[in-house]
């Protein structure tokens, strides 16, 4: 067995003593004239299948528990955060349609949201404000986190499910019949035959 490069073994070091996700400068910051990013790949590749595994969420790098393991350090019980309907068409909007404004999630979504629903999505560390829109009155913008993609698995924004993924997983279903139904004059066909 040939020994590790020490190259990698260095930002292997770097990432195990970070207290926090690391981007690739913050990496290089700490090794100069490493090729950070192949050895990102090749830890990448070294850790899949062990009980912890490399990850990059967003720009950002870090080592975690496997999945398949996370079971076995739990010793106490999480309570589950449950979000309202509210929230959670708010986080889904502001995911969707980053960066966003108040007004704009409440265009969307129909009805006014109350300040407790985005400062319950910014104390689970999902949102945060992300500047101001250069239009009258400056409204501030809210985005996603790194946080938010950590807590759901996925590496970028890119990786949300699409309309495709939603209809297959049947949760558009419902609102693509009730528009099949809709005659040319705008109201809803009632049909006697079963569906």
């Amino acid at each position: 067995m040939s020994a590790p490069d020490p190259l990698v073994r260095a930002v292997e070091a770097v990432l195990f003593a970070a207290t926090e996700p690391m981007t690739v400068d913050a990496i290089r910051t700490h090794l100069e004239g490493v090729e950070v990013r192949a050895a990102l790949r090749t830890l990448q590749a070294d850790y899949a299948g062990r009980g912890i595994e490399l990850v990059q969420r967003g720009d950002r790098w870090h080592f975690q528990t496997a999945a398949d393991m996370a079971h076995l350090l739990r010793r106490t019980h999480e309570e589950p955060r449950k979000l309202s309907r509210a929230g959670i068409e708010t986080l889904a909007i502001i995911a969707y349609h980053e960066p966003t404004t108040r007004a704009e999630i409440e265009a969307i979504r129909g009805v006014a949201i109350s300040k407790g629903t985005l400062d319950v999505l910014m104390e689970a560390g999902w949102i945060r404000p992300a500047g101001r829109r250069e239009v009258p009155g400056r409204p501030l913008l809210y985005a996603t986190t790194p946080g938010f993609l950590a807590h759901f698995g996925l590496a970028s924004r890119r990786d949300l499910p699409g309309i495709d993924d939603l209809r297959a997983a049947g949760l558009l279903d419902p609102v693509d019949l009730a528009f099949e139904r809709v005659d040319t004059m705008g109201e809803v066909e009632v049909s006697d035959e079963e569906d």
